[in-house]
């Protein structure tokens, strides 16, 4: 693996993981706001709390699927 595929390999799972993270955010604060009121985290409530634990699992979660599949792909190669 050359050290261009390497650097666009890691950018790439960056943006995936700041993407998904987004999209847990929006996800999170509409389930908190509607179902989940009563959730507290990291000091605060409700759709507050939900979003902040969206963005964090859809970081991770979108970062390391996104890692999984451009790396394999370049393993391949």
């Amino acid at each position: 693996m050359t050290l261009r595929k390497l650097f666009v390999g890691l950018l790439t799972v960056v943006a995936g993981g700041i993407i998904s993270g987004i999209v847990g955010l929006i996800i999170g604060a509409f389930f908190g706001g509607n179902f989940a009121e009563n959730l507290s985290f990291n000091g605060v409530r409700g759709y507050e709390a939900a979003g902040q634990l969206g963005l964090i699992f859809g970081a991770i979660g979108g970062g390391a699927l996104v890692w999984l599949i451009v790396f394999k792909r370049f393993k391949n190669r």
